[in-house]
């Protein structure tokens, strides 16, 4: 699922939820320790971007891209209109391929996920670790208690601006994604400072919508502004995939919804459900192996496709038409645009979700 940026709950909370632990008795008081800890690490293995560059054991394709990544921070800045700190001017190998590992979980036969809550972000439909094997050994638990149920590895995420962001604290860039190719490293770099514009606690879907608005509309401006033909080529065919992708899983997403909705018996369900994942992945090789060219990114998804992973595509996506309208209306000006957003995420959940759809 690293083919769009999927945020862990901010390390902030978690931080501020050691304590409360720790002052209550709370029973996961070990959960939000190695969140801590895991987050501490990371921030110590970062260093400013300056020194990565002045430094002779650098390579030059990393040099490469940590410039690439301040060009798109200074842009961030000038033309997005997103914060001016520290976040994503220090760069951290953290010599693994994930930041995180989250875990979602749904029932056996229904989409809506299981939620967490925590202090500052409010209830999330994912739990996220620092080590994959603490992610495995909550999943087995899930899967245990029939909970249909995905892990997949996050590049990276955002602690919200909650913490000190001038210096050490800032979220950095990191090994797991400064490869990517320049429009998706401008996407999700613009994604994760718009965090730090607007969040609103216990709202998955408000919140990453806005977010992936956000980097869909900027990564378009800095393609179109500073990419040359080759990166714009590149991004266009990805955006294609992605097209196709969001096309495909939003029909059999429907089709899930039906069923499990239907007054069939939890045994014809479960029937109707093992059919409908067969045909999904039949027509994902067909798509592959026909508008693809046998390209193999999504292989992962549809290998592990279950409720779980439907239910997030949902937690990530849904309400992007109605922000991208938004945009439109306040002329494509960031600032407006976000005043908006700040009105409408001030309101109470119904009716901010009413005002969205209007």
């Amino acid at each position: 699922m690293a083919v769009w940026t999927l945020g862990a709950v901010g390390a902030s909370a978690l931080l501020a939820s050691t304590a409360v632990c720790l002052t209550s008795g709370c029973s996961t008081v070990g959960y939000y320790a190695q969140a801590a800890t895991g987050h501490l690490a990371l921030l110590e293995a970062a260093r400013p971007v300056p020194e990565w560059l002045a430094d002779p054991a650098t390579s030059a394709p990393l040099k490469e891209r940590l410039v690439l990544s301040q060009r798109i921070r200074d842009f961030a800045v000038s033309e997005l209109g997103e914060p001016d700190n520290a976040s994503y001017r220090r760069y951290a190998d953290l010599h693994r391929q994930a930041a995180v590992w989250n875990v979602v979980a749904a029932p056996e036969l229904s989409l809506a996920l299981k939620t967490w809550c925590f202090p500052v972000v409010g209830c999330v439909g994912y739990r996220g670790y620092y080590q994959r094997v603490s992610a495995d050994a909550l999943a087995a638990d899930l899967r245990s208690d029939t909970f249909d149920v995905s892990v997949y590895g996050v590049p990276a995420y955002s602690t919200l601006g909650r913490l000190p962001t001038g210096g050490w604290f800032a979220d950095p860039l990191l090994n797991t994604f400064i490869d990517y190719s320049e429009g998706e490293l401008a996407r999700l770099i613009f994604h994760e400072l718009a965090h730090q514009v607007v969040f609103v606690p216990g709202d998955t879907l408000f919140n990453e919508s806005f977010a992936s608005t956000v980097e869909k509309i900027g990564a378009k401006r800095w393609l179109a502004r500073h990419g040359d033909a080759a990166a714009r080529s590149e991004y266009d065919r990805i955006e294609a995939r992605r097209a196709d992708f969001a096309a495909l899983t939003g029909r059999y997403r429907d089709e899930f919804l039906a069923l499990y909705a239907s007054a069939a018996s939890d045994a014809d369900k479960r029937a109707g459900k093992a059919e409908l994942l067969a045909r999904l992945r039949a027509d994902y090789a067909v798509l592959k192996a026909s508008r693809w060219g046998g390209y193999a990114g999504y292989d992962g998804w549809f290998g592990r496709a279950n409720n779980a992973a439907f239910g997030i595509l949902v937690s990530y996506t849904g309400l992007v038409p109605a922000f991208e309208r938004m945009f439109e209306r306040e002329g494509r000006d960031f600032g407006r645009f976000y005043g908006e957003v700040r009105r409408v995420a001030a309101l109470a959940p119904a009716e901010r979700r009413a005002a969205l759809e209007r």
